[in-house]
């Protein structure tokens, strides 16, 4: 049994290496103004502001990602970043951005399922946080 609370362990760590590494190299692009992003927030009508606002929202999750006290944040906050992106890809963008073959749709859904994976290994602690924050709220 101990040995595969380590392995879990360990599979978190690497997804979240995956998911700073994806979220991470998309921030230069973001911030640089490259034609592929400034084309695709164009394209959803959120130029400047919305590519600024989301790359900052990345880079904050990327930081948040490695304090433990934050990672679960860090994990929603990616899940659902790329929720966002996945849906734009499909019902707004294409899969296909200025010939890329989907190498960002791809990288998207990595994303979004190294995060989901990731929020089910430390499901106990999502719920204590939810539960937490439903107790803060006089719901429970």
């Amino acid at each position: 049994m101990c040995h595969k609370n380590q392995r879990m362990k360990l599979v978190a760590i690497l997804l979240q290496l995956v998911i700073s590494v994806i979220v991470g190299q998309t921030l230069f692009f973001k911030f640089s103004g490259a034609e592929e992003s400034i084309y695709i927030f164009k394209t959803l009508g959120v130029e400047l502001w919305g590519r600024i606002a989301l790359g900052t929202m990345e880079l904050v999750s990327v930081i948040l990602l490695w304090i433990p006290c934050t990672k679960l944040y860090a994990l929603i906050i990616a899940w659902g970043m790329m929720t966002g992106a996945i849906a734009s890809h499909l019902f707004v963008l294409g899969i296909e951005i200025k010939g890329d073959g989907g190498e960002l749709f791809i990288l998207g859904i990595v994303t979004w399922v190294s995060s989901a994976v990731v929020l089910f290994i430390k499901r106990d602690e999502v719920k204590a946080l939810v539960m937490k924050f439903l107790a803060k709220k006089h719901v429970l």
